[in-house]
């Protein structure tokens, strides 16, 4: 029982201290799991990461649900899982009760304004972890450089294109590419 509460303590308090979503919890998940606590290795988490990415559902939230499964089984997710959505919600509800004198509060649009900045900050920086950790090939680098070409030119010419078809058409390159390659390996053996 020690362990599930540690694992709900440790979930709670990255979702309590984490603003602007999933994706700037990661530098944050990663730091707690992988250097503090060694729970997992890089590697690991990359590949949660992927896999939290492909499931739906925010990506913070498959990610503890994933790490609590690999910790402590179907209690371990639900304890991490529980634990990186009660804050939240419980700080939603709060706001939620005097909404309106809240977002007309000058200071609470400045703080927004800065909180907006550092989450940017965060996620460029698990960006950059994420492609420091990873081997590079050249048939990824192709279609992570055309992908993001792709979307800063549909955002500036204000192109209606989803960014979800965008990452089907990587997807589907890169398991084309990787059938030929294997087909090319075996026939090479």
């Amino acid at each position: 029982m020690k362990a599930l509460l540690n694992l709900f303590w440790v979930f709670f308090k990255i979702g309590l201290t984490t603003f602007g979503g999933g994706y700037a919890m990661i530098p944050i998940i990663k730091e707690q799991i992988v250097e503090k606590r060694n729970w997992m290795s890089d590697d690991d988490v990359l590949e949660i990461i992927a896999i939290s990415e492909s499931t739906p559902g925010p990506i913070a939230i498959n990610m503890a649900t994933y790490i609590g499964y690999m910790q402590k089984k179907v209690l371990g997710s639900v304890f991490a899982t529980i634990g990186v959505v009660l804050p939240s919600l419980i700080i939603i509800y709060i706001i939620s009760l005097f909404f309106d004198a809240f977002i007309a509060n000058q200071y609470v649009a400045y703080a927004f304004v800065g909180i907006k900045c550092a989450v940017a900050i965060l996620i460029i920086k698990a960006g950059l972890n994420m492609l420091k950790k990873i081997e590079k090939k050249v048939i990824p680098v192709l279609i992570f450089v055309s992908i993001l070409v792709l979307s800063i030119c549909f955002d500036l010419f204000s192109i209606n294109f989803s960014s979800i078809y965008l990452i089907l058409i990587g997807g589907t390159i890169g398991l084309i590419t990787n059938c030929i390659f294997n087909a090319r390996k075996k026939v090479n053996e």
